[in-house]
């Protein structure tokens, strides 16, 4: 869909998880649930504003990509509902979730009394079995396939941008990553780089849909450089949460949505 088509007051509908809902960054939307943490300057907010859409934002942090499939277990609806006939631009950032990518850095971050607990050290290696990886990254393959295709049945005109995970970790091991294991790091950058790879074959898989390298676009920018778009693990979610993009770096990524939609 040429990006012409998407002028002022075209509809578009923000899906996602956390990375996209923007935690702890600026006001609350105003009466978006508390829970979804859904935040008036995340990356959806700034590019509605820059094009003068209307924005429907239904992301969610917490959410899986089945959560976008499928009503969660709290009564919300699918998030796809929201894609409706008149929908003309859909970006989406999720996944993460479905691997346990950010959960892990979390529970591997928290104070050793705490991550040495029988019940946090036993869920955090899980989401490192090899075997159990494969299978969440082909399952999560085929959920972001389906994804495309409800968009696009709902809204043929519709433009979808995947969007990929700002850097979190330093891509030199040699740096420190404070209370982060070495080895919890080196997994979580592959799997960052799996997760990637995972939603650029998405994108490119389907008509309409284009791809936001936004891991790329951040490597030197990650929570530990000297201007992070990131944040690394702290207590509470002033400022973004843990592991996730402060307002730099959601405008970062609205710009480089922004540049997609006008090339």
């Amino acid at each position: 869909m040429p990006a012409s088509d998407i002028t002022a007051g075209a509809r578009y509908v923000a899906l996602g998880r956390s990375f996209a809902a923007g935690p702890g960054i600026g006001q609350r939307v105003p009466g978006s649930p508390r829970k979804a943490g859904r935040s008036a300057a995340n990356y959806a907010h700034l590019i509605a504003q820059r094009f003068g859409l209307a924005l429907d934002d239904v992301t969610y942090s917490g959410a899986t990509t089945h959560d976008i499939l499928a009503a969660r277990d709290d009564g919300w609806p699918a998030q796809v509902d929201a894609v409706t006939a008149d929908t003309r631009l859909a970006t989406i950032t999720c996944g993460g979730n479905d691997l346990g990518y950010v959960p892990r850095l979390l529970l591997s971050s928290l104070p050793w009394p705490v991550r040495a607990l029988p019940p946090i050290r036993r869920r955090a290696d899980a989401f490192a079995d090899p075997e159990a990886t494969e299978t969440s990254l082909a399952e999560l393959a085929g959920r972001l396939a389906q994804i495309a295709e409800q968009v696009h049945r709902r809204a043929p005109g519709c433009r979808l941008v995947f969007v990929d995970y700002l850097t979190l970790l330093p891509p030199d091991a040699a740096t420190a990553t404070g209370a982060l294991p070495a080895e919890v790091a080196a997994w979580g950058r592959a799997m960052a780089r799996r997760l990637s790879e995972v939603t650029r074959a998405a994108a490119a898989g389907h008509d309409g849909c284009d791809f936001a390298p936004a891991g790329a676009a951040s490597t030197a920018h990650h929570a530990w450089s000297a201007d992070p778009w990131t944040r690394r693990f702290h207590f509470g979610l002033r400022g973004g949460a843990p592991y996730h993009p402060n307002a730099v770096g959601m405008a970062a990524v609205a710009a480089l949505v922004a540049d997609i939609l006008t090339s």
